[in-house]
C-alpha cells in the first residue's frame, strides 16, 4: 500500500518523525519498518527523520502487507450505495433506514459490505449509526486513515446533526442534556439513563418547529453512546416517534435522520460538510 500526501500549507510545523508519530499516529512497530527499510520519502528522496517537512512537500509513504496485514470481507451491492463524498482516504455515504452498519458475524452482509464493493476494496467503520436510523456515515478506505479518523472522532470534531420527530413540545427553544447511559440489565437491546453506573453522554437539543402534538428537532452528539438520542428524549419523556424501543407511539420507521456531517480532513484540511436526505422521513414528517 503506497500513501502519498501533498503537505497544506496550513499544514502544522512538525518534523517527520513528528508527522509520523503524533500527527498520523503510526504504531512503533510500523515506523520502525518503515524506517529500516527506507519506505519513507520526502519529493522523491531519503529524508533524515528530524528534518522538518514543509507546504508543497510530497510524503510519500510505503507499506507492506507485514505492516497492515490485509483483511477481506464478503462484498456486498454497489449499487446499494449513495454516495455523498469520496476521495483516496474515505468515504461517507447515505444510509438507507433497516440497515446494519456493519454485521455481528462475518458472513453476515451489512452496508460495510455494500460499501467495500462500491469502492473496490475493504473498507472500516469510523463510527456507527442504529439499523433504524437513516443518514449519513463515514467510512475509512484504508486501515492507515482508520485511527487518524478515529481520533478526530474522540477529539469531538467530527460534527454530526440529526433531525428527529419527537414526542410532545419542549419546554426550551435549546437544550443540553447530559444524563449518563448504561446498559439495561432486564432487556439486553436496550440503554437507559444511569446517574451512577453510566458512561458520559451529551446531546445538543434545538426545537425546530412544532408539529401537530409532536415536535422536530435537530440534535449535535458531542458523544457517541448507544441509542443516545433515543435514551436521553425517551427518558425526559419526549421519546422519538416510531422508536420500537423506547416509544408507544408507532410508524413506519424510526423518526431518527442524520442529516448532515462534516469534518476537517486530516491530511488535505479540506473543510467537508455533506447533507443527507431521506424520502421516508421526510414522507413520514409530511403525514404528521
Amino acid at each position: 500500500m503506497k500513501i502519498d500526501i501533498r503537505i497544506p500549507q496550513s499544514f502544522p510545523e512538525l518534523t517527520i518523525k513528528e508527522v509520523l508519530e503524533d500527527y498520523f499516529l503510526i504504531p512503533r512497530k510500523i515506523r520502525h519498518f518503515l524506517r529500516t527499510k527506507k519506505h519513507v520519502r520526502v519529493n522523491g528522496e531519503l529524508i533524515n527523520w528530524q528534518s522538518p517537512i514543509a507546504a508543497g512537500d510530497l510524503l510519500e509513504l510505503t507499506f507492506d502487507e507485514e505492516d497492515y496485514p490485509e483483511k477481506t470481507i464478503p462484498m456486498g451491492q454497489a449499487d446499494l450505495v449513495e454516495e455523498l463524498y469520496q476521495d483516496e482516504h474515505l468515504i461517507i455515504v447515505n444510509k438507507p433506514e433497516g440497515m446494519k452498519t456493519h454485521g455481528n458475524e462475518p458472513t453476515e452482509i451489512a452496508l460495510l459490505n455494500h460499501v467495500s464493493a462500491y469502492v473496490g476494496q475493504t473498507c472500516y467503520v469510523v463510527h456507527r449509526l442504529d439499523m433504524e436510523t437513516s443518514g449519513a456515515i463515514l467510512f475509512a478506505k484504508n486501515p492507515f486513515i482508520l485511527p487518524i479518523l478515529n481520533r478526530l472522532l474522540e477529539d469531538k470534531v467530527i460534527y454530526r446533526d440529526y433531525l428527529a420527530l419527537c414526542q410532545g413540545h419542549l419546554k426550551q427553544e435549546s437544550w443540553t442534556i447530559t444524563d449518563k447511559i448504561g446498559r439495561d440489565r432486564h432487556d439486553r437491546r436496550k440503554r437507559l439513563v444511569d446517574h451512577r453506573k453510566g458512561q458520559e453522554a451529551v446531546t445538543y437539543v434545538k426545537q425546530l418547529e412544532k408539529v401537530g402534538k409532536n415536535s422536530l428537532i435537530s440534535c449535535r452528539l458531542e458523544t457517541g453512546r448507544t441509542h443516545q438520542i433515543r435514551v436521553h428524549l425517551a427518558h425526559h419523556g419526549h421519546a422519538l416517534i416510531g422508536d420500537p424501543l423506547y416509544s408507544k407511539v408507532s410508524a413506519p420507521r424510526l423518526m431518527l435522520h442524520a442529516a448532515r456531517l462534516s469534518l476537517t480532513h486530516p491530511l488535505t484540511l479540506e473543510e467537508i460538510r455533506v447533507e443527507a436526505r431521506s424520502e421516508s422521513f421526510e414522507k413520514e414528517l409530511k403525514k404528521s
